[in-house]
């Protein structure tokens, strides 16, 4: 009994010294009313730190969206790009791939061209922002890999919006 307690309040010190200086991120490791089971509360800890994969992806963003049938950055993409660029310039040792996706609108080749202007563009701005270029890759999926698969989407024009996508992905 005394080992589980132990065990419990060391997960929990762990958990929240993990978190950094945020209060909400904290306060989600604790849970309402208590603490999380240890097994939930080490998954939420390794969220809150800084460097992973799960920081890029929680607290920067990883996804930049297009306008239909266009490659150009929009304003809300440029917010991201410039976060995902001081990110990459703080954490060094990653490389990066941008997967280029699109709706499935149109043809194949047409949206293998397109997602890889779209990765490209992305590409283009964290190279502006001070990413080395070398550790930045491009891949088009145009519409062979869905984000969402829209023949089972309620909203039809939602899942076509999140598949027209640049998806920085941490290798």
């Amino acid at each position: 009994m005394r080992l589980k307690i132990t065990s419990l309040l060391a997960t929990a010190a762990l958990a929240l010294t993990a978190c950094g200086s945020s209060t909400d991120e904290c306060a989600e490791v604790m849970g309402q009313g208590g603490l999380l089971p240890a097994a939930e509360a080490l998954a939420a800890a390794e969220a809150c730190v800084p460097g992973t994969v799960a920081d890029f992806v929680d607290n920067v963003g990883d996804r930049v969206f297009f306008d239909f049938d266009r490659s150009a950055v929009r304003p809300d993409g440029m917010e991201i790009l410039q976060r995902q660029a001081a990110w990459l310039n703080t954490y060094g040792n990653y490389v990066v791939t941008i997967n280029g996706h699109c709706d499935k609108r149109g043809t194949v080749e047409y949206n293998l061209a397109l997602g890889e202007r779209r990765a490209h563009a992305a590409r283009e701005k964290l190279i502006a922002f001070g990413v080395d270029p070398a550790r930045i890759r491009v891949v088009s999926y145009g519409k062979n890999r869905p984000i969402v698969e829209q023949d089972n989407a309620g909203d039809l024009e939602w899942a076509f919006q999140q598949n027209r996508v640049a998806i920085t992905v941490l290798d």
